[in-house]
């Protein structure tokens, strides 16, 4: 059942990155609107959400729904949870680094996940218990051993303004041991590279569930850890408040973190 859950969360990325490629630099003025301040959404999203979800419907009837634009719909036991554009704000500016993100969850948390970066053709899935591949490849968090010279990817944005009080001193102080920090922009991205060992973590504040289902689960399958910036390994699905890497990446970040 998960191989063929599996396959519809890619069918349905693949739907919805080929919307967005026919967008891609292309957007018109009118096209774009803000839902909150410096908070995007275009027709690209919404064109694409509902592609990914038409595509959803038709191979897995009756699985509920929670989307970033259209919010929930149906149970939510066994619901599929959609970003269709990760990176709004890069998409529209043309910024080439952006995904579709596609996670689906049950009682236990994440059941599969797909994570599509439709430019550069990587296609990254996890099923419970079944590992986590990077174009059809098995993949694996880095063996970076703690946070010194560790290359790590963080995000904030402007609806974080309120945390920044809690974030810039973490922020400050991974950045004097770490060889490099990126903010790209994209946390789903940014979790598939992690779980890819392509960076060597991640933190953030306040994201939604939209932007980590799918991710969680690449990076706990390819054997990394995941935790709130108090060290609850669950809590972080409520907060949003997400530290994700192999262990003794976590475990650093988490000591700067934890209150």
């Amino acid at each position: 059942m998960l191989d063929a859950e599996l396959e519809t969360a890619v069918f349905a990325a693949r739907a919805g990155g080929e919307v967005l490629m026919k967008h891609f630099r292309k957007l018109e003025p009118g096209q774009i609107s803000e839902k909150t301040k410096h908070d995007l959404v275009s027709v690209a999203d919404k064109e694409s959400e509902a592609a990914i979800r038409a595509a959803l419907d038709a191979r897995c009837p009756g699985y509920g729904f929670l989307g970033e634009e259209t919010g929930a719909s149906g149970g939510a036991e066994l619901r599929w949870v959609v970003d269709p554009l990760d990176g709004t704000l890069n998409f529209v500016q043309g910024f080439p680094h952006w995904c579709v993100s596609i996670g689906l969850e049950d009682g236990q948390g994440g059941r599969a996940a797909c994570i599509l970066d439709p430019l550069r053709g990587d296609c990254f899935t996890a099923t419970r218990g079944g590992g986590a591949f990077w174009n059809g490849k098995p993949m694996r968090v880095s063996a970076q051993g703690g946070l010194d010279g560790a290359f790590l990817a963080v995000g904030f944005a402007y609806q974080m303004t309120p945390r920044l009080a809690r974030f810039m001193p973490v922020f400050e102080a991974a950045l004097k041991r770490a060889k490099g920090l990126r903010r790209a922009g994209s946390a789903a991205l940014d979790l598939a590279h992690t779980a890819a060992g392509i960076f060597d973590g991640f933190f953030e504040l306040g994201l939604r569930p939209w932007d980590v289902s799918a991710g969680a689960l690449l990076v706990a399958e390819a054997g990394g850890s995941l935790m709130d910036w108090r060290g609850d390994a669950r809590a972080w699905r409520e907060s949003g408040d997400l530290i994700a890497g192999p262990a003794g990446v976590a475990r650093d970040l988490l000591a700067l973190a934890r209150p």
